[in-house]
């Protein structure tokens, strides 16, 4: 078994919680979103994500190359609960058919992966998309696509990273703060973009206690964390410390 809890050897999805799910966009408060493997060689994935949502995560992402199908969907039924029980989000990445199946509220995307359009088709327009962006160039990509959502729904989030080089996407170069700041200022000049219209966008790539009030000096007020969570021995404890570094930079 990879989980600690016990669960059905078929996966049985549950009803999504309605709270902070709205069709057809990322919540604005949403500023804490976090990417783990199954944690396969800690067999805590259950504790893990609770843990995490309890410290105040917004978004968990199960991301694992090196799960199969029906293992991925046996844990996102673990992982649904956790978020239903508190009130969060949780997201596949890359694999349009495991979000169809597990009807996840939010699906990531990179760049040669599904395109924007084709995941709508699949997903309809009241599912949460994010894409992944590198460079100058895809960052204006993902501003046209999020502005305006058209009918059947845009872009409704990008990342942007990674801004240090880290283990968890090899071979990929760090962007740097550089581009963070390019992201905070096209996002802010894009047509009719106001607070409450802009699209929401994260900081990624090596992000963690030691340096997140630098990336949030360079615009961005959303972060998506792995290792400075998932290696943290009180993961709640961890997303709290995250969560107080965001506002302590903002103010």
């Amino acid at each position: 078994m990879v989980v600690s809890m016990n669960v059905s050897s078929s996966p049985s999805i549950l009803p999504s919680p309605t709270a902070q799910e709205p069709a057809g966009g990322l919540p604005r408060n949403a500023r804490l979103y976090l990417c783990t493997d199954a944690r396969r060689d800690r067999g805590d994935f259950a504790e893990f994500v609770d843990a995490a949502f309890a410290g105040g995560v917004d978004i968990i992402q199960l991301r694992d190359k090196d799960i199969e199908a029906a293992e991925e969907l046996e844990l996102l039924t673990v992982l649904q609960a956790a978020a239903a029980r508190h009130g969060r989000l949780w997201a596949v990445n890359d694999r349009a058919d495991i979000a169809m199946l597990s009807g996840a509220p939010v699906f990531h995307i990179g760049q040669k992966d599904l395109p924007v359009a084709s995941a709508r088709t699949l997903l309809g327009a009241g599912a949460v998309v994010g894409l992944s962006t590198h460079t100058a160039e895809q960052v204006e990509g993902a501003i046209r696509l999020s502005s305006p959502v058209t009918a059947d729904g845009g872009l409704d989030y990008f990342c942007v990273g990674p801004v240090w080089a880290t283990p968890t996407k090899p071979g990929r170069a760090a962007v740097g703060l550089d581009l963070v700041r390019y992201a905070a200022d096209a996002v802010a000049a894009a047509p009719g973009a106001d607070a409450q219209s802009a699209v929401p966008w994260f900081a990624i790539g090596g992000i963690d206690l030691d340096n997140v009030e630098q990336v949030v000096a360079a615009g961005a007020s959303r972060i998506v964390v792995v290792r400075a969570i998932t290696e943290a021995a009180d993961p709640a404890a961890a997303a709290q410390a995250l969560l107080a570094a965001l506002d302590a930079g903002a103010a």
